[in-house]
């Protein structure tokens, strides 16, 4: 059941009429990202470091009851145009405070100035930085992101895995885009209860993302890929989205390849919900199971 805490933001956010219908204004949209997350603010007492890690902004978010032998490394959302270290550091933050883990946030490259691959070989080259500069152990690693991001998540443990690399503990992926040739039932069947995402918002930002490349390259739909040998998943998603199904067939798909996988679904919240941290009970409870899975798989 949806609290009233949600169902306020909810119509509040329906009001806003996020969703967008037309031609892609790229520079609007990361506006309107910026100046739509002042509601959502870190947790007080966390600290934050400005680094650059080869070329790429990034953020060393850390408190000092945090174990500092581990760390999650996170990649925000924003459908591969749009997002920074600003629009998400709450959420990482939240995320580092539950599972008692600095978290290291990177600012990778966007499209259309850098399309694919230049977001997947950000997250990589952050992922080794955390190994061979911070001497933090793979098994002491998460990896997270939400939406695109955690299309990203996915799809860095798919490029670590083709570079014989040792893969994280574990990975989480918040609403993850898994399928951006869009062939999901949800795509139409969630159309009128999303809040949030259009089909054609999707497909305009695939194109920018992907360019000529197919839509169903592994290592851009993580859906389409062979997932054996892949570390323990968790996948968090509402069901009031238009891609619920690339988390269900996603989740389908890696049990079927023999990953462990949790698929953990959230009854009419909408993309991304957890952002709201401590406003609503839902995405508190939500970061609360996330940072139960991370701590139990880095035991």
């Amino acid at each position: 059941m949806v609290s009233l805490r949600a169902k306020f933001f909810i119509k509040i956010m329906k009001l806003m009429s996020l969703k967008e219908e037309g031609v892609l204004d790229i520079e609007k949209q990361r506006k309107d990202l910026e100046n739509n997350v002042f509601l959502f603010k870190k947790p007080r007492k966390m600290k934050v470091r400005s680094l650059e890690i080869n070329g790429i902004s990034a953020e060393w978010l850390h408190q000092k009851d945090q174990i500092e032998d581990r760390a999650i490394l996170y990649l925000h959302g924003g459908s591969y145009n749009a997002g920074s270290l600003n629009t998400h550091r709450s959420l990482a933050a939240r995320i580092g405070k539950v599972s008692s883990s600095p978290v290291l946030s990177i600012d990778y490259r966007l499209a259309p100035e850098n399309p694919f691959p230049a977001a997947l070989e950000d997250a990589v080259s952050a992922y080794i930085w955390l190994i061979e500069h911070k001497n933090i152990k793979p098994n002491k690693i998460a990896i997270a992101g939400d939406s695109a991001g955690g299309g990203l998540t996915l799809s860095t443990l798919l490029k670590l895995r083709e570079e014989e690399k040792t893969l994280p503990a574990c990975a989480i992926g918040l609403s993850p885009w898994t399928d951006l040739a869009l062939t999901g039932d949800s795509i139409k069947t969630k159309a009128d209860v999303d809040i949030m995402l259009t089909e054609n918002e999707g497909e305009q930002s695939a194109e920018l993302y992907l360019k000529d490349i197919d839509r169903k390259h592994p290592l851009a739909s993580s859906l389409y890929a062979d997932l054996k040998g892949l570390p323990p998943l968790l996948i968090q998603t509402g069901t009031a989205e238009i891609i619920l199904d690339d988390s269900t067939r996603f989740a389908e798909k890696a049990e079927k390849d023999g990953v462990k996988v949790i698929l953990d679904l959230w009854p009419g919240m909408f993309h991304v919900f957890q952002i709201f941290g401590n406003l609503m009970p839902e995405s508190k409870k939500a970061l609360e199971k996330i940072g139960d899975f991370i701590k139990e798989t880095m035991q």
